[in-house]
């Protein structure tokens, strides 16, 4: 049985819509990235790796990612899975990391009859953290590819140094995630 629960949110970015094709071909594109990891180690404090800045992600993370002895926990946990599954064995791997050592609180409350977004499962169990509504816009503008235009010097993908406020705002937007789905995780045995 696990003895630690690793917290995860990622957020990412890709040519392919995600909601038409799914997670397997988004993270199949030769354009996938994953641009912020935050997590926690049970009720330690988040941490935020900035890999769209040129942060790696440390030896602790990457070896809890495919121990048993850490339950990995996310909302939408096949989401994190499967980006990790390639991120770590490359975007034309089907060598996934194992299910049975994750947990969905998305599953979870669906289970519950609760809604399905991260924000409408926090609103019902009035969970202390709640998710930040700025999120849409801020992945809209970083996550998928903007149109090339002579204002935006023609590029094709917003980066952190395009908008260093609005960057700033994702990464506390990636790192209140995590706190919320954590909430929503300890809130869960209850029902």
């Amino acid at each position: 049985m696990p003895e630690k629960v690793l917290h995860i949110d990622i957020e990412t970015r890709s040519d392919i819509d995600l909601s038409k094709a799914g997670v397997y071909p988004y993270s199949e594109s030769d354009n996938f990235a994953i641009l912020l990891v935050a997590t926690a180690i049970d009720d330690g404090e988040i941490a935020c790796f900035d890999l769209a800045s040129g942060d790696t992600l440390p030896d602790w993370f990457t070896k809890a990612l495919v121990d048993p002895q850490y339950i990995k926990v996310a909302h939408n946990a096949s989401f994190e899975r499967v980006c990790f599954s390639r991120f770590l064995n490359g975007r034309k791997s089907y060598t996934f990391l194992d299910p049975s050592q994750w947990h969905c609180t998305m599953v979870h409350a669906a289970m519950l009859g609760l809604p399905f977004s991260l924000d409408g499962v926090a609103k019902v169990l009035g969970t202390g953290e709640q998710k930040d509504k700025a999120g849409a816009d801020l992945i809209k503008y970083f996550c998928v590819p903007c149109k090339p235009t002579q204002s935006n010097g023609n590029r094709t993908w917003n980066n952190p140094a395009d908008a260093p406020e609005k960057w700033e705002q994702f990464v506390s937007y990636c790192v209140q995630d995590v706190a919320t789905a954590r909430d929503i995780y300890y809130l869960h045995p209850r029902f």
